[in-house]
């Protein structure tokens, strides 16, 4: 389901008008995320690493409600829940999006993208659901250490789905850590709802057993 948010009465409809003249009113973040708590969790569980990082990115997002926020010509819609379309490697060395329904039952979203990735294997799928705006677009670079990062975006139409994106986690002394980029529309949020996201995940990464409630 969808609510439309109302404008005129929304703390940051300045905002708002400021940012929409712009040609292209998008920014983005990055900044390194500890993971060394997760990693070993996820680990002696066997769970896969790319799914789980999928798993509570999408969570992270769904609590914040800008990152359900969505643009549709002058109107804002909130979404009460939004779902991941991720990067695989359909063939070696090209890639196909992913999409899947998100699920707060990791066994359950696990089988759902298991059952996606198995059904394009072999395949080059780039067809992302254009006319759903209910998504993540999340994608993975393992090869770098990336220290930014910028996405492709239409810039000739309104584009408010969040980018998130993982790179190749490194040892920091006795920490593991992963970079963590997230690219989003300054028209329907600002630094401090993506700070709440990094603080979000972080707990999160801190607290395996609890926010993949295993």
């Amino acid at each position: 389901m969808e609510t439309k948010i109302d404008i005129d009465t929304w703390p940051r409809k300045a905002q708002y008008e400021f940012f929409r003249t712009m040609d292209y009113p998008h920014f983005n973040i990055c900044a390194n995320v500890d993971i060394t708590k997760f990693y070993a969790y996820i680990k002696s569980k066997s769970l896969s690493f790319y799914t789980t990082m999928i798993y509570i990115t999408t969570k992270a997002a769904n609590e914040i409600p800008e990152f359900r926020y969505r643009l549709r010509g002058d109107e804002i819609i909130e979404h009460d829940i939004v779902h991941p379309s991720f990067i695989i490697m359909g063939q070696p060395e090209v890639f196909s999006f992913c999409a899947v329904s998100y699920s707060e039952n990791l066994e359950a979203f696990t089988a759902a993208v298991n059952d996606r990735v198995e059904a394009l294997k072999n395949t080059i799928n780039l067809v992302n659901e254009q006319e759903r705006d209910d998504m993540l677009y999340i994608t993975s670079m393992p090869w770098v250490s990336f220290t930014s990062l910028s996405h492709p975006i239409n810039i000739k139409s309104v584009d408010s789905i969040p980018r998130i994106a993982f790179g190749k986690y490194f040892k920091e002394q006795d920490l593991l850590k992963m970079p963590l980029s997230v690219q989003v529309n300054h028209i329907l949020m600002d630094g401090i709802h993506v700070g709440k996201f990094y603080e979000i995940i972080q707990e999160m990464l801190d607290h395996p057993e609890e926010s993949l409630c295993l």
